[in-house]
């Protein structure tokens, strides 16, 4: 089953209800730069229906984590930019990768 992009973007709204994503002053729409990340991440995994299950959780569990560390690095960038403090959460994670820790705590 391929989910399309309309379902992806609706799934988007639902997660962003809990943790809302500040666009801040950005000259886009909100909803128009969902759909294009939605498009491009289902077009992604049509591209990969020949892999199998696990290359295909593999593969996605890269994006994601990719994204994700790329989100925190900008997170902070932004944050010591404007001359503000991490949150604690950041700090701990900061800390322990200093101390040369990279397994949970």
């Amino acid at each position: 089953m391929q989910i399309k992009p309309e379902q992806l973007l609706e799934l988007m709204r639902e997660v962003e209800q809990e943790d809302p994503i500040d666009f801040a002053d950005l000259p886009f729409r909100d909803d128009d730069l969902r759909q294009l990340v939605a498009s491009q991440l289902c077009e992604m995994a049509a591209s990969m229906e020949s892999f199998s299950q696990q290359d295909r959780e593999m593969t996605l569990l890269a994006v994601s984590a990719k994204l994700v560390l790329e989100n925190m690095v900008l997170h902070i960038q932004l944050l010591r930019s404007h001359g503000l403090p991490v949150d604690d959460n950041v700090e701990a994670l900061l800390e322990r990768l200093r101390k040369g820790g990279n397994g949970p705590s």
